[in-house]
């Protein structure tokens, strides 16, 4: 099969970014390319065509493909729930839970669905682009591996590592991944990519040297920061801008928020500005509070009462503004929400909705016209425990309270095209909305990395790859 991995020396170096960068280079150049990735860890996820649910980054690397992502391009999602247990998705759909001291036990079984998963889709597509998950150079987790290295040797799938220039200590982070492991995976890294670099290359010279010399791996390349508008699964924070906006929207990042990447076309926003808040001290100035999904709804909604945020939503309505809850954030806002297991209890009542939580997940896909503010597109999905009373009538919305200061909606990528989203910001007093889709804007990050890795990787690693059936 023809396949490449791409494994980092830790979280955050960029694997998600660069797998999807490859895939659009790949896919540009007409090579029938697919993205993989065995075992994700995130509560950022996206519902795919076959009815489940992904990792958000694999479905940002399946659009880099031109493909509808599907369960087989992430069969291992976990999403955690607490610090010690998390829920575990394959295929798609909820499968149980994984508590932290059975993890690598009840790991071990999976390994056989995740190769049957990258088979179909190598049977499928000329070139299979796999994304590894964190470091494979962690001893706590090598046994039962079917993330990094575990995974690679099982497939039999050549890996590029790649390290982060941006936070520093790149060269020691790659030679010392590489020391951790053993000669057999050792040989599988066939090349070795520094990303995010700042400045002039020939300051680098003699480093690049070093590291070649002292690894035995040749550099695939030296790759440099780029301005993307690219949704990431674990960083929220990136693409918050909090300058120089005139409409001030304020998100609350409980312990366990999840679909963050709900807010990212708003901070894209000119004359918008976002902000990500944990204290109830930074939650003004703000025109609209956004309180996101959660994982765990009544564990982030105690959260919200002993951060004191519930005091300072108080004078926030008191004061006229607004405030929209997405998913979990609408089931809080609302009256009640009932569990006949553990989680439920009284919500902060601002929307006249109850909450139950069922054993079956909604999974759901969205795209209609909306019935408020204008009638205007709307594209999205839903993943939801909780059922709720909602009025139709309000679609792409739930509910509204009767003062129409508070709003909830199930809808994940609710602000995405570009027409609802200038109608609403409208709506709530900012005229000036571009009304660009945001599907606009990723495509044309994923554009601009793809130029970037066409250029500045090195031809003869890059060559086979665009061959389509060639060896890697």
């Amino acid at each position: 099969m023809n396949a490449l991995m791409i494994q980092g020396t830790a979280s955050g170096v960029g694997k998600s970014v660069l797998t999807a960068g490859l895939c659009r280079l790949l896919a540009r150049n007409g090579v029938r390319v697919a993205p993989f990735k065995p075992q994700n860890m995130s509560n950022n996820a996206a519902v795919t065509a076959d009815g489940g649910e992904v990792g958000r980054a694999q479905a940002l690397q399946a659009l880099a493909c031109g493909l509808e992502p599907v369960t087989d391009m992430n069969p291992v999602l976990i999403k955690p729930e607490a610090d010690q247990t998390a829920q575990l998705i394959v295929r798609g759909q909820v499968a149980g839970r994984l508590e932290a001291r059975r993890f690598h036990e009840d790991r071990e079984g999976l390994l056989d669905t995740v190769l049957e998963s990258f088979e179909r889709l190598g049977s499928r597509y000329d070139m299979v682009v796999v994304e590894g998950a964190g470091s494979p150079a962690e001893p706590n987790l090598r046994r039962g591996d079917i993330a990094n290295m575990g995974f690679a040797g099982a497939a039999g799938v050549p890996v590029w590592l790649v390290g982060d220039i941006d936070r520093g200590g790149v060269f020691a982070s790659l030679k010392g991944t590489l020391d951790t492991l053993s000669a057999a995976e050792r040989r599988r890294v066939r090349a070795l990519l520094i990303n995010r670099f700042r400045g002039s290359r020939e300051l680098l010279g003699e480093a690049l040297d070093w590291l070649v010399r002292e690894t035995g791996k040749p550099l695939a390349g030296v790759l440099p920061w780029l301005p993307l508008d690219l949704p990431e699964e674990d960083a929220p924070y990136r693409h918050a801008r909090a300058g120089g906006g005139v409409f001030h929207v304020a998100v609350i990042a409980y312990p366990r928020m999840s679909n963050h990447d709900d807010i990212d076309p708003l901070a894209a926003e000119s004359g918008v500005s976002v902000r990500f808040v944990r204290r109830a001290g930074e939650l003004q100035p703000a025109d609209v509070v956004i309180l996101p999904g959660s994982k765990h709804v009544v564990t982030d909604l105690q959260w919200l009462r002993d951060q004191g945020f519930v005091v300072a939503l108080q004078r926030h309505l008191r004061h006229g503004g607004r405030l929209l809850g997405l998913c979990g954030g609408m089931q809080m806002l609302g009256r009640y929400i009932r569990d006949a297991g553990a989680e439920g209890g009284d919500g902060l009542g601002w929307l006249p909705i109850a909450t139950t939580m069922r054993p079956q997940k909604t999974l759901r896909r969205v795209d209609g016209i909306a019935r408020w503010p204008e009638s205007v597109r709307v594209t999205g999905y839903e993943i939801h425990h909780g059922e709720s009373d909602i009025d139709d009538a309000l679609f792409p919305f739930a509910v509204r309270s009767e003062d129409g200061q508070v709003w909830g909606s199930y809808v994940h990528g609710l602000f995405e095209q570009g027409g609802f989203r200038k109608a609403w910001l409208a709506a709530m007093g900012h005229a000036d909305g571009d009304g660009i889709d945001q599907r606009r804007r990723t495509l044309a990050s994923l554009d601009l990395l793809a130029d970037t890795l066409e250029r500045e990787l090195a031809p003869e690693l890059l060559a086979p790859l665009l061959r389509r059936g060639a060896a890697t």
